[in-house]
């Protein structure tokens, strides 16, 4: 239903953007390549449906393979569906005149150093969060502990 609703809202959207904002928008897609992690989904999904398909069926092993490959294929001109809603995300969030901008910010020799760099920051970024909870954790659950005791002894 949750899912239902996203795609109704995304069609409303749609109709109310321009298709030259929505240019604008999958042109800095494509300059951010935002959409190359994507590429991977399908066969992804193809190698976790042969996997799971060979595990009930062993002895269909080849069988699988060969279907699942053919599904693969028939579903791969649907990947358009997924760029059309990055392309509305970027166009309901930025006008058209800020797409454009940042399209040119994109092609300038920093905005690609941004393009290249920002997924290892952001992997170090969240590994760095990720190490910053786990100290924080440790360190309350100690204080908790040590204050409780405290507060034992006081009574």
């Amino acid at each position: 239903m949750t899912a239902t609703a996203l795609f109704a809202g995304a069609s409303v959207a749609q109709d109310a953007i321009s298709e030259s904002h929505m240019e604008a928008a999958k042109r800095v897609a494509e300059v951010t390549k935002v959409l190359e992690p994507f590429d991977e989904i399908l066969p992804i999904l193809a190698e976790q449906t042969r996997t799971a398909f060979i595990q009930a069926e062993p002895t269909r092993a080849e069988e699988i393979i060969e279907v699942v490959q053919e599904v693969a294929l028939q579903l791969a001109p649907t990947r358009g569906e997924l760029n059309t809603l990055v392309y509305q995300a970027w166009a309901t969030n930025f006008t058209e005149e800020e797409l454009i901008g940042l399209a040119e910010f994109y092609q300038t020799d920093l905005g690609q150093k941004l393009t290249k760099t920002l997924p290892r920051v952001t992997q170090l970024s969240v590994g760095a969060a990720r190490e910053w909870q786990d100290k924080t954790s440790t360190e309350m659950v100690t204080i908790v502990q040590q204050e409780l005791q405290k507060r034992t002894q006081a009574q």
